[in-house]
């Protein structure tokens, strides 16, 4: 049976939040990650806020239940409390996926303009491993008024499509980098 396309997008998050590449989140994956993001951030205040995010994120999970005994969430773990306990309703994004936005965009705005140009864009992409020409493409798409720049609310916009529309043509599936299968 092929995933629905929510299920399509909480698979390829699973990927990426797997840092050690085991088949398993745990605590130690969500503390690397937000150590990954934080190293884009030039401010203490920022990485802090990232470390942060990602925690709660893993709070989140664990009280939804998606852990096992050994404190490990396998995929359709995750993707059953992604569904019940994250994109169940656009407050919980809210709480759980904004603060990561609004550091990321204090964090990755070097210029100080309040929008992500392409390059500063790329940066975060780069820092996680992704090749430019695809976060390049994934900035095109997600440049919604085409002004060369992600504003605050583009790229909020995008965080909640990706967590909460099931349109496959939303622009928001582009933000891991790539679109999303169809299926």
């Amino acid at each position: 049976m092929a995933q629905s396309s929510i299920e399509q997008k909480f698979t390829t998050l699973f990927g990426w939040f797997d840092r050690n590449g085991d088949g398993y989140l745990t605590r130690d994956d969500f503390q690397e990650f937000g150590e990954v993001f934080a190293r884009v951030a030039p401010e203490e205040a920022e990485k802090s806020a990232l470390r942060e995010a990602f925690m709660l994120w893993w709070d989140v999970l664990g009280e939804a239940g998606a852990a096992d005994a050994q404190g490990r969430i396998a995929p359709a773990q995750f993707i059953t409390a992604m569904r019940s306990h994250v994109a169940a309703d656009a407050k919980t994004v809210e709480r759980l996926v904004i603060p990561i936005i609004d550091a990321l965009m204090r964090a990755l705005d070097t210029d100080g303009s309040g929008t992500l140009t392409a390059d500063e864009y790329v940066r975060m992409y780069d820092a996680l491993g992704i090749d430019p020409a695809t976060s390049g493409a994934a900035f095109q798409r997600l440049d919604r008024n085409g002004s060369g720049t992600i504003s605050h609310d583009e790229f909020r916009t995008a965080i909640e499509e990706f967590h909460l529309s099931t349109d496959t043509e939303a622009p928001g599936n582009w933000l891991l980098g790539s679109p999303l299968p169809r299926g």
